[in-house]
């Protein structure tokens, strides 16, 4: 989520804070917002284009079997379409820290809000589905022949949308723009729950959309990492199982990136629901410099996947080089066409 209030605060819950570093918060946010909505939008472009890449050359014959049969492709592709859709927001969220102030009505308030908490969750449920996934083509390889078709993993990567729509509708019907009591007349886009009502849903949305993923994801990989071990020491296939022990890695990594990058947003959420000074009417201002940072690390999640996917696979390397002098030759047959 990248819920937002007039002052560029972060909080999960979507509360508005009169508190943070002020100008420097308005001038920084801005730049690192910009650097962050070019690297992103680039990225995942780039990650779109070599993955659809794919999908066509397999529909034409040209990828192994070996490289189909995972369902990877299409949840990486969610992913990135999810990554996506939550940096559209981004700017709102800018300009509302630009100008200390949330200039753009109700309606947006709650739609901001809503896809914000709706990205972010099915990020992470795809995430889990990506691990189920490389357990059952590393560990059951059988199995996931038959269950990881394309149409099956397409349609699951639909439905984890579902439970990230529910867990995000209360942000359709409390969020709101109100006046924070304060002397100026800046209005913020805040949610209007009590105490407790924050406190129930705060707790729900970091065990549903948090936790309940994470032991997936952290049990799914252990049991990858015991199989791997054990057909390495009995010496099984050892070709087959470096490429398995690679992209699993790779898999591995985008969770991680994840998890530390929304860690301290649920850790700030937890410190609000804990504390009862804050209530409804946002971060006390102790939490005004991590605040920032909060928000700085969980936009930073929408980054950083398609780095991963260049540093840690060969194959994606090679796509990528492959897109690139295809361009090239793209260009240098423009230009010698203008010539004649």
């Amino acid at each position: 989520m990248l819920p937002m209030n007039s002052t560029g605060s972060e909080d999960p819950l979507g509360n508005g804070s009169d508190s943070g570093p002020g100008e420097v918060e308005r001038v920084l946010v801005p730049v690192l917002d910009a650097l962050m909505l070019v690297l992103g939008v680039g990225g995942h472009t780039v990650v779109m284009v070599i993955l659809c890449g794919r999908r066509r050359r397999r529909g034409a014959g040209c990828v192994g079997q070996s490289e189909t049969g995972t369902g990877t492709d299409t949840l990486l592709l969610a992913l990135s379409a999810a990554d996506l859709l939550l940096l559209s927001t981004l700017p709102v969220h800018t300009a509302a820290v630009a100008m200390q102030q949330w200039p753009f009505g109700d309606f947006m308030c709650r739609l901001v809000g809503f896809l914000g908490s709706a990205c972010s969750s099915a990020s992470i449920f795809t995430l889990a589905a990506l691990a189920v996934s490389r357990y059952l083509t590393v560990v059951k390889p059988t199995r996931a022949h038959s269950l990881l078709s394309p149409r099956r993993v397409s349609v699951a990567a639909v439905l984890l949308w579902v439970p990230s729509v529910c867990l995000a509708a209360p942000q359709l019907v409390f969020r709101s723009v109100r006046t924070p009591g304060r002397t100026t007349d800046d209005d913020a886009c805040f949610a209007f729950l009590s105490h407790r009502d924050q406190l129930i849903y705060g707790l729900c949305h970091f065990i549903v959309a948090f936790l309940l993923p994470l032991v997936t994801i952290a049990v799914a990989y252990a049991c990858i990492y015991a199989f791997l071990w054990r057909s390495r020491q009995a010496g099984r296939a050892p070709q087959v199982e470096r490429y398995q022990s690679k992209v699993t890695q790779t898999s591995a990594m985008l969770v991680l990136a994840f998890t530390l990058c929304w860690l301290p947003s649920y850790g700030l959420m937890l410190a609000l629901l804990a504390d009862e000074s804050s209530g409804a009417t946002g971060i006390s201002p102790r939490y005004g410099t991590f605040s920032v940072f909060a928000r700085l690390m969980a936009t930073s999640s929408t980054v950083i996947n398609p780095i991963l996917y260049v540093l840690m696979s060969q194959k994606f390397r090679k796509d990528l080089l492959r897109l690139l002098k295809r361009d090239r030759q793209t260009d240098t047959g423009a230009v010698a066409m203008a010539a004649a």
